[in-house]
């Protein structure tokens, strides 16, 4: 697995489903149901600022940085800062709060975020955009190895059932708690 390709992956995949954000828009409901597509792009441009951070400096603070007054303008600002930083060569190690994640890890971990939020805001946005399965395919493997049992109804809702022969993109949607398709 190369973490910085699925992290260009699932950015590329993630700025299309961005490309869907209407003015006015942001108010719509995401599959995500704290959240509602102004606030789950809030989230990924957080976690876009986050990312930077390791990649550039080595650290990530534990507070966000300032909100972007339009995130998707402010996401796709971002994601292209992040490309740069990891084509820059980033830290090995990076310290989140006070400890050490290998830089790999926290590449891979984005990716999962930055691809599964893509599909929330496509489907919030009332696009049928999935995962391309080969990213799917990839991601699933990260994401059941970094999920706990202890990120249920904390950070991830519950599993949802799901055939083991169902494609990659439902498996992965269904282990981190949505289903392939959203009632928007």
């Amino acid at each position: 697995m190369n973490p910085g390709e699925l992290l260009e992956r699932s950015l590329a995949y993630a700025l299309g489903s961005v490309a869907g954000v209407a003015p006015g828009g942001l108010g719509r409901r995401t599959p995500c149901a704290q959240w509602d597509l102004g606030e789950l792009l809030g989230h990924l441009d957080d976690s876009l600022d986050a990312l930077h951070e390791g990649l550039t400096g080595g650290r990530i603070g534990l507070f966000p940085g300032e909100p972007s007054v339009d995130p998707a303008c402010g996401f796709r600002r971002r994601a292209g800062a992040v490309l740069g930083a990891w084509a820059a060569g980033p830290v090995e190690r990076v310290l989140v709060g006070q400890r050490p994640l290998e830089i790999r890890l926290m590449v891979a971990v984005g990716a999962v975020e930055i691809a599964v939020h893509g599909w929330d805001v496509a489907q919030a946005c009332g696009r049928g955009r999935p995962i391309p399965e080969a990213l799917a395919a990839e991601l699933l493997p990260v994401a059941r190895c970094v999920v706990e049992e202890a990120d249920r109804g904390v950070r991830f809702a519950e599993p949802v059932a799901v055939s083991s022969c169902a494609p990659p993109e439902a498996r992965l949607l269904g282990f981190l708690g949505r289903r392939d398709s959203f009632p928007g």
